[in-house]
């Protein structure tokens, strides 16, 4: 098998049921449970631990939607790891009174009023993402993928990768 998704033996998709997901991986952890091949030779001994270790990480990148957003982009060869991406000017002008915000609120993290503000703003704008992305990868069909569209959705993961920072700079404040 060359996919988590032929492993789980699930169709390709940005959303996968959750349900079969979950079940597949504690089938397959029974199967494949390195005390079942403790008495065996080395090579079985070997192969379970190889299968446990895939199972395991088939689950993780399938039980998460942003990793599975990147799975499935990286098997169309339209993410590559590492990748340096530069977001449209638009979408970073739109994010400028956010991190001036955010800027703000790390000179003065006593400000709760303004914690919330970005809170809210930032909600609204993940919010709008979630509702976008959402829109373009329930279209998807994996046996003929528009590659504008995966494009798109590359785009999208990125745009969420920014947000998901300036959150993370509000946090780190909020909790000191």
């Amino acid at each position: 098998m060359d996919t988590y998704f032929e492993l789980y033996q699930l169709p390709v998709s940005f959303h996968p049921d959750a349900a079969m997901v979950k079940a597949k991986f504690y089938e397959l952890s029974r199967l494949y449970h390195p005390d079942r091949y403790a008495q065996g030779d080395s090579s079985k001994m070997l192969e379970a631990l190889t299968m446990a270790a895939m199972n395991n990480k088939a689950y993780k990148t399938l039980s998460d939607p942003d990793t599975t957003m990147a799975y499935v982009l990286k098997m169309h060869d339209v993410l590559k790891d590492e990748e340096k991406y530069s977001l449209p000017p638009a979408f970073l002008m739109e994010m400028m009174d956010i991190n001036e915000g955010v800027s703000e609120y790390e000179d003065n993290p006593t400000d709760n009023t303004l914690r919330e503000q970005l809170e809210s703003t930032l909600a609204a704008q993940f919010a709008e993402w979630k509702a976008a992305s959402e829109q373009l990868t329930t279209r998807y069909k994996n046996d003929a993928p528009d590659p504008q569209e995966l494009l798109t959705i590359k785009d999208m993961y990125f745009r969420k990768k920014y947000l998901l920072r300036i959150q993370e700079r509000i946090n780190k404040f909020a909790s000191r």
